[in-house]
């Protein structure tokens, strides 16, 4: 059996694989990093991933443009996911773990931060229209609970009223489906239940 079997890599842009093979892996410019990226917004010194049994962890070195993780600026050591995209400059990595079929679960983990305005699938940030946002909002707020069309529109549709459609929220759903569901044709977060409305369901949900 190879050595390197089952250890989890980097591939970059050209496809090289980059095996994260030791308990710490440097990135930067300067050429003692084990990943070297010639580009003048790479420090010399970038960032580091460490080892730890299972786990692998991401860590910005103070960078002066930043490390960014799935477009979000990297601000504390965060553990690394299979499919992440890691921004050093503007070259960007895509994390792959082989163990991962065995430790993840294809449930999408939402996360919904209201007061920030900040939507999250699989720790990648969903853009929403303001209605979008209302309707998901209402939703997590009776997080597990069936929501009647006629409290969604009141919730949605303030303006509105009494004037609010079934299509409207039919079709509001479906948009949001189109964002926040890896496959929309088969919802796993937003549901339909059947004469009653819409319910949310999550793994994971804060805010």
């Amino acid at each position: 059996m190879s050595t390197t079997e089952g250890v989890p890599f980097f591939r970059d842009p050209t496809g090289r694989e980059h095996l994260l093979v030791d308990p710490i892996i440097t990135v930067g410019r300067a050429v003692e990093n084990d990943i070297v990226i010639t580009s003048r917004r790479v420090s010399r010194e970038h960032a580091r991933v460490q080892r730890d049994g299972p786990r692998t962890v991401l860590v910005d070195l103070e960078s002066t443009n930043g490390t960014f993780l799935n477009g979000e600026r990297v601000l504390a050591p965060t553990e690394l996911r299979d499919g992440d995209t890691v921004a050093i400059g503007d070259v960007e990595l895509v994390y792959h773990d082989p163990e991962s079929t065995f430790l993840e679960t294809p449930f999408p983990a939402l996360e919904v931060d209201v007061v920030a305005g900040i939507i999250r699938v699989d720790r990648r940030v969903v853009q929403l229209s303001p209605k979008e946002f209302s309707l998901l909002a209402h939703l997590h707020e009776h997080l597990g609970q069936v929501c009647p069309k006629d409290d969604i529109a009141s919730a949605v549709w303030p303006e509105y009223q009494q004037d609010v459609y079934d299509y409207q929220i039919e079709n509001l759903v479906r948009r949001l489906r189109s964002r926040i569901e890896p496959d929309p044709t088969n919802p796993q977060l937003l549901l339909t239940v059947r004469g009653r409305g819409y319910k949310l369901v999550a793994r994971e949900s804060i805010g």
